[in-house]
């Protein structure tokens, strides 16, 4: 009895010497640890690395730049299914405990002395928020006691909901997903708030292995995990036992969701980062950065249909070019297609239906298919398959997930065979003149909008990806802000933005420019100017220039206004030789042209200036708003994760009422710098009645399809048919477009059939329903009648008399002349400077 008496008492005397060393020991370690460990009250501060996104200024996502994808949500927004599966899975009694779980501690200390390594390290989720934003991941004691003194210390400066808060935001997920707003958009493509229990138990079971348990990768063992933090939860008391059961019979419905945009606009994007990471530096990647660009959203998805669907419009029209591949093998076993020739394998092949035609089919090994068209590329709603069969008139292909379409012989009639931009080969009698077994190719929907959610129930078309390339620029004439812009065909198969990067020959949409020029020096719409032959020689050339019409026609004395809508060569020659290559280049500068990309010789008439979309378009607002110079910008604002505004546009307005001293507007609650006006407004007035024929009367003609009087614009195409252009606008809205290949050559259209068709799409779509504008007719004109032959003011009762506007001191008088002859005029060396475009004959001449 004595001897268990001395044992206990030595026994406690153990035990409190054990309690007092370790009690020595924490207190040293603190007094060591204390003066390393950080300030807590940082956490309440704490920047998270968000990536930089981009918003289209109704606040659409654009796109998003940053290795992390991450949306900080505060706890209000945490579903409580989640706080109650993080908690069955990670920490139980997170709301009662004070940071610390000596039970979890102790464990993991036990199962460190019985394997010898680290097996669970204990934490609770206040000592993972401690790790995760105050410490290192380094697996050391040094760490762990570090861990533990940082979630006493939390756990009495910070609330319970600010620590999940902080947890559920930071955590890694898989996927380059942290927090949980970014796994749900990750695995799901949901917002948070619309994840079923299964789902946000799917995501709490990452944070113990993101990789281990991702459900993408290893989904049956995701499934597990989840069922065993749903059991947890139901055996907790946390859900009742229907939800229990539904939550564990639901199947695995995560795969990869990508980054969706809600705004397809790649080219602005890579535009605005470029401008942002020069303003603010490389830490815009992780800085959380907003940008709000000026694009309108509509506008920019009318952009992309338009020049998309024109693209492939110009394509098919010239045939078709070939498949992408040939000859692919269904399969690569071939030791099992041997044995099966020799009948000792069955393969199990029995006919079944065709889900895309109902016909029988044979079932077949299609899987190195599949790999095939897993590497292809997609483009927009073009669509890798290959050909299964093609016979007579019968197309039929696989697609990569196995499924079987049937393509109408009327969506393939189109394709036949392409030998230059002016000759195809003969009618198709069948699908097997061109396609085969096998094939690589690409089909796309008929229309844009599916009748059906199913694949196979839309009715697909042949098609090919185009090797012509094309650009769409579009700005608000009131204040140069960026509506849209579309740099090629598809930003992922090639980067470069031919709308804003690319520089082009103009062609005759720069022929406004040299009108409104002579206009304002004097000339008038009713000017006469002969459309005669003209020879250039020059010494320093080895042969003459010969200008022409695309007609290879002279035309004789022709009205200014009658030239520019039908687009005359010759005489845009002899009006720049009028008023001079200086003056011209000074007026064009005005507009924001740069002097030194424009030719100092009278080729400057034709176009032969290379510019971008983009600068052509800013030429073109100029026009449309009344004659007031403004600088495209294509940024709006840029903010920082707490909403302060970083950078605030301020671009020049037009202000048409303005004093003409004025300098700033003020609209609504912002002021403005006023836009100077850069030439009279009757002047710029005239020109818009005069674009506007181009359009009713002229080159323009089928943009009369859209049934408005309020718009006006001017085709373009360059030397040899290389470019084709089309610029326009109403009051409200200006647009240019260009069509060409890289590489410089022949397309074989004109600007009205290759690029005025995308200009229309976009406007029938960006204009419907908003009301016809234009610009209001300003004092100092006078309407008058006139001869039409000869300019001069009309007899009384004169038939061919037509109505003109002039400026008040440009009226002319009433006088007839006899111009009619068209006599060739040599211009020698010394007389006007040479033309630097190439010869052409007349087919090829610009126009």
């Amino acid at each position: 009895m004595n001897a268990t008496k001395v044992f206990f008492k030595w026994l406690i005397y153990l035990l409190f010497g054990l309690f007092a060393f370790g009690t020595a020991v924490a207190f040293s370690v603190a007094l060591y640890l204390g003066p390393q460990l950080p300030d807590i009250e940082q956490l309440r501060n704490i920047q998270l690395q968000t990536p930089l996104r981009i918003y289209t200024r109704d606040e659409k996502l654009v796109a998003e730049f940053g290795e992390k994808r991450r949306t900080p949500v505060q706890y209000e927004q945490i579903p409580q299914y989640f706080i109650q599966a993080i908690l069955a899975a990670e920490d139980t009694n997170f709301y009662n405990h004070s940071g610390i779980d000596i039970k979890g501690l102790g464990r993991a200390v036990l199962q460190l002395a019985q394997s010898g390594s680290i097996q669970s390290g204990g934490s609770t989720i206040t000592m993972q928020v401690a790790r995760n934003y105050l410490l290192t991941l380094d697996q050391t004691f040094t760490r762990k006691f570090k861990e533990i003194m940082i979630s006493l210390q939390m756990e009495k400066i910070l609330s319970k909901e600010e620590i999940m808060e902080l947890y559920v935001n930071k955590i890694y997920l898989g996927n380059r997903a942290y927090g949980i707003d970014a796994a749900a958009e990750v695995y799901y493509g949901k917002e948070l708030h619309e994840l079923s229990l299964a789902q946000l138990a799917m995501i709490a079971g990452l944070p113990k292995a993101p990789s281990r348990y991702n459900p993408i990768v290893n989904p049956r063992r995701a499934l597990l995990r989840r069922n065993w933090i749903v059991h947890r939860m139901h055996s907790l008391g946390m859900i009742d036992e229907q939800t229990y059961e539904a939550a564990i019979r639901e199947p695995i419905s995560a795969r990869y969701h990508g980054l969706k945009p809600e705004v397809q606009a790649p080219y602005v994007a890579e535009m605005v980062r470029a401008e942002v990471a020069e303003q603010l530096g490389d830490d815009i990647y992780t800085a959380g950065y907003r940008v709000y660009t000026t694009l309108d959203s509509e506008a920019q998805s009318a952009a992309n249909v338009a020049l998309v669907q024109g693209l492939l419009d110009y394509d098919k029209r010239h045939g078709w070019r070939g498949v992408v591949q040939r000859d692919i093998p269904a399969a690569l076993d071939t030791e099992a297609d041997e044995l099966s020739r020799e009948g000792e394998l069955d393969l199990g092949i029995e006919p079944q239906e065709s889900e895309g035609s109902g016909e029988l089919v044979v079932s077949e090994d299609t899987s190195n298919w599949q790999k095939v068209l897993r590497s292809t590329p997609t483009y927009g709603d073009l669509k890798p398959v290959i050909v299964s069969s093609a016979e007579e008139k019968t197309l039929q292909v696989v697609t990569e997930d196995d499924s079987y379409i049937d393509v109408p012989w009327d969506l393939i009639t189109w394709a036949k065979p392409h030998h230059n931009p002016y000759w195809k080969g003969p009618a198709l009698k069948a699908s097997s003149d061109i396609l085969r077994r096998g094939d690589l190719i690409y089909i796309e929907p008929e229309d844009n909008e599916p009748d059906a959610d199913e694949l196979v129930q839309r009715r697909w078309q042949l098609s090919q990806v185009p090797n012509v390339q094309g650009a769409f620029v579009s700005m608000s004439p009131e204040d140069g802000s960026l509506l849209a812009l579309v740099g090629g065909f598809n930003f992922y198969q090639n980067k470069f933005n031919r709308a804003y990067q690319g520089a082009r020959q103009a062609g005759s949409i720069f022929k406004p420019i040299i009108y409104m020029a002579a206009l304002e020096s004097g000339m008038t719409a009713a000017s006469i100017i002969n459309d005669a032959p003209v020879v250039f020689n020059d010494k320093e050339l080895e042969s003459t220039w010969r200008p022409s019409n695309s007609s290879g026609k002279f035309y004789g004395p022709t009205r200014l206004r009658h030239a520019l809508y039908k687009s005359r060569n010759l005489v845009s020659i002899r009006i720049l030789r009028s008023i001079g290559i200086n003056t011209a280049i000074r007026f064009a500068t005005r507009f924001g042209l740069n002097p030194d990309q424009l030719p100092r010789d009278l080729s400057l008439a034709l176009g032969s200036a290379t510019l971008s979309p983009y600068e052509m378009a800013m030429v073109y607002a100029t026009v449309a708003n009344g004659g007031y110079k403004v600088n495209p910008y294509f940024i709006e604002r840029i903010e920082n994760s707490d909403g302060e505004v970083l950078y605030q546009a301020e671009p020049a307005r037009v202000c048409r009422d303005c004093p003409q001293d004025a300098d700033k507007v003020q609209i609504g609650d912002r002021v403005y710098p006023v836009a100077p006006a850069i030439a009279d407004k009757r002047s710029v007035y005239i020109m818009q009645t005069m674009l506007k024929d181009v359009i009713q009367q002229g080159t323009g003609r089928r943009a009369r399809a859209l049934g408005r009087s309020d718009i006006a614009g001017k085709t373009g195409t360059t030397n040899d048919l290389k470019d084709a252009w089309f610029a326009g606008f109403n009051q409200d809205v200006v647009a240019a477009t260009w069509v060409g290949f890289d590489q410089p050559s022949n397309i074989g259209e004109y600007g009205s059939k290759a690029a005025l068709p995308i200009w229309v799409s976009f406007m029938q779509e960006y204009l419907s329903g908003k009301p016809e504008r234009s610009m209001a007719q300003p004092p100092g004109l006078v309407t008058v009648r006139i001869d039409s032959e000869t300019g001069k003011r009309a007899r009384p009762g004169q038939k061919n008399a037509i109505f003109e506007v002039f400026r008040v001191e440009n009226v002319p008088e009433e006088e007839v002349t006899n111009t009619s002859e068209t006599p060739v005029e040599i211009i020698q060396s010394g007389d006007g400077p040479a033309p630097s475009v190439d010869d052409a004959p007349a087919p090829e001449a610009l126009f």
